[in-house]
Order: C-alpha cells, then structure tokens, then sequence
C-alpha cells in the first residue's frame, strides 16, 4: 500500500480547531507532483482546499470538502485528512465526475481553470465568487431560474453596484453558466441566465471628458517613440491609438493578433 503523506497539525480535529480563523488555508501539504491539500478553518466546520500547480508557474485552488471537526467523515461531503487526500487528487486530476451536476459554485471553478487553461485573466471569475450568495452558488446549474439570478442582479444594484458593473458581472457569469451547460448535456436551461442577467443598461459616461484630437494622439504616439530608443515603448502606444484596446489587451498581443 503507498505511503500517504502526513501533516500533524491537520490530521488532527483538535490540532485544526487551534488554527485562528482565517480565509487563507492553513499548511499546504504536497500530497501528489504539483497537488497538495490545506485546511480553512472557518467559524463553523473548517474545509479542505486543493492547490493544484498549472505549470507556468501558477496554481489554481478548489474546495474539497468539509472536514471533520464537528461530525464524523460521510465519505462524501465530510472527510477525514485522509479521505481528502483522495478526493483532492482526483479533482486535481479531472476525474472527480461522480454523476451529480454541478453546482454554478463549481461551475465558477471550472470557468477560472478555462481561463488559466487559455491564458485569460481569472479576475472575472473572482468577481463572480466574491458577490455568489451561498444559496446561489450552491444550486445545481441546472436548477437555476430567471427569477433567482434576475432577483440576484437587483439585490446587487439596490446594494450601490453601479449598472456598468453588473453588466460585467452579468456576462462573466454567463460564461461561467455555458461553459457548465457546453460540458453537460443535460443543462437545458440556458434561457435562465440569458433572460435572467440581461436588459441593464449600463448607463455610464466616460471618466476621460477631455477627448483628443487626432493632431493631438499623433503627437502623444511621437513623444512616446522619442522616450524610448528601442522603440518599444513607442510602438505599445501607437498600437493602443490605432486599436482602442486597453493597457493589459495591448501587452499580450502578438505579432500573429495583428
């Protein structure tokens, strides 16, 4: 039998339930090459994260399962540190399908490791989770109605979000939401988030009222090449005049994209 590896302080119930409370995992232990399993330890039942290493020098983080620390392992929603382990490195592994649909929480997972997988920027799939009501986020995609997700974008307008935000917000999770149903047949219900998220108006006006002339960019473009004599810097500009993409689209172009 292969030796599992060992965490003192997170085999234990009493051990873990000295940790503070915090967000931030506790003792990540390397359980496989580039898998290893921490302990978040919550005012209730703590929970296991796996952190999974992407090979580009990132990593991406997943909820395992609640740990034991007020009832006894079930095997499935409520393991040991043991039990975790397994479970960890088949998530890990893409090979956790157990039949059960996932929830739109799950779904935002899957969506941030798309992202990673195609070098997109995770932050919108941050932005989903941070404003997730536990209610929502643990209702199967499937499951989810217009009325919930179009009573979950008034909440966030009447709490002060400003309607240019919950427009992304809005699409972010819509992505989020296709990707699940592109994976699983089963999901039919795509019109829920499409009626259900749409018909904001995003109703902004432009911070930036001091507009400039094209006399006026030539002449940013020209300064911008004299800084630099690699010309670099120069030709970053220029391409942010000539394309209207934003400072960090700009900095991953490649030459192919123009």
């Amino acid at each position: 039998m292969a030796r599992r590896p060992r965490a003192f302080r997170l085999e234990s119930r009493s051990n873990r339930l000295r940790f503070p409370v915090r967000e931030k995992p506790y003792d990540f232990t390397t359980i496989s090459p580039g898998i290893s399993i921490g302990y978040r330890r919550n005012r209730s039942a703590g929970v296991w994260v796996v952190r999974v290493a992407d090979g580009r020098g990132g990593n991406w983080t997943k909820r395992v399962a609640l740990a034991d620390d007020f009832e006894e392992s079930n095997g499935e929603q409520v393991l040991t540190f043991w039990e975790a382990q397994d479970k960890a490195r088949k998530l890990a592994r893409g090979n956790a399908d157990d039949g059960r649909p996932a929830s739109v929480a799950e779904a935002v997972d899957a969506y941030e490791r798309d992202l990673i997988a195609r070098g997109g920027s995770t932050r919108n799939a941050a932005r989903i989770r941070k404003h997730l009501t536990p209610t929502l986020a643990a209702k199967p995609v499937g499951l989810v109605t217009a009325r919930e997700l179009s009573a979950w974008r008034d909440t966030l307008l009447a709490d002060g979000m400003k309607p240019a935000t919950v427009v992304r917000l809005a699409k972010a999770t819509k992505a989020a939401l296709n990707l699940a149903a592109r994976r699983d047949r089963r999901i039919g219900n795509r019109n829920a988030w499409r009626d259900g998220l749409s018909g904001i108006t995003e109703g902004y006006t432009s911070r930036n009222l001091q507009r400039l002339n094209d006399v006026q960019v030539g002449a940013v473009v020209a300064a911008a090449y004299a800084i630099d004599r690699t010309r670099a810097f120069g030709l970053y500009v220029e391409t942010l005049a000539v394309t209207g993409a934003r400072c960090s689209q700009a900095a991953r172009l490649t030459v192919g994209d123009l």
